[in-house]
Formats: C-alpha cells, structure tokens, sequence
C-alpha cells in the first residue's frame, strides 16, 4: 500500500478517478477539489476549466495538499499514528485523506474532542481515516 496506491484510492473514492468531474457542490477534478482550497495552496490563477483539463496540474495539487496538511497536522501524526483513540486505529494516510474530506481544522477537533464531521453526502471524516489507513507515503 504505496504513495500511488493512495492517490489512486483516494481518487477513485472522490470522483471514480475522473479528472474532469464536477459535483453538485462544485468540487472540481480527480480529487474534488474546492475553489478555496485551490486558492490556498496557490491556484488562484488557474480557471476551473484549466484544472479540470490538466490533470498533472490536479496531481500536483493533491501532492501540494498533503505536504501543506502533512505539515499543520504533524504533531497529531506523531502523537497518535499507530494508537487507538476514539475507537479508531490512527495512521498518517488515515489523519492525511481525512484532511483532504473534512480539512485540518475538522481533523485537529477530532483529536481534542472526538468530533466527527460529515460532507454533503454524508461521508464521514472518521470513515476517511479508517479506509484510508495504512499507506506508506512518500511526503
């Protein structure tokens, strides 16, 4: 269960591996990304139509977002990585595709309070953590 193997999962799960999906709430490419969050890490100059139509430019921003949630989450990765807390198992590829769901915010009030978060759809962060557990990634 490489780094590959957790894009192509994670990618599969949000939009059927489908670089120019769009969904009823606007999230855009493989990875259903938000304008604001493209924004964030720097994308606010590409059209939503330049990202939908370029996926090494949606791969590049899905690496971006690791590294950048990696980096605002790390002492909860070192902390609880490889231990039980709310009754669920906890690795960084768990805590990493449940940022990507719920944002870092939603993950740190997760960790100091057992909050879970549900999107539109009623995905759950804590389902995130749990189905995406157990990567070895490469960030």
């Amino acid at each position: 269960k490489n780094h590959n193997a957790f894009l192509k999962a994670v990618g599969f799960r949000e939009s059927s591996g489908n670089y120019k999906a769009v969904n009823r709430f606007g999230y855009l490419g493989k990875y259903q990304f938000g304008r604001k969050t493209l924004n964030s890490l720097g994308y606010q100059d590409i059209t939503n139509r330049e990202f939908l139509s370029d996926p090494s430019l949606q791969e590049q921003a899905m690496e971006d977002l690791l590294t950048h949630n990696k980096k605002i989450l790390r002492r909860y990765i070192r902390k609880y990585s490889g231990k039980k807390l709310h009754g669920v198992y906890i690795t960084e590829s768990g805590i990493l595709a449940a940022a990507h769901l719920a944002g870092a915010g939603n993950v740190k009030r997760f960790f100091r309070k057992g909050v879970d978060f549900k999107d539109g759809f009623g995905t759950t962060m804590i389902s995130y953590m749990e189905k995406f557990s157990g990567y070895q990634l490469d960030i």
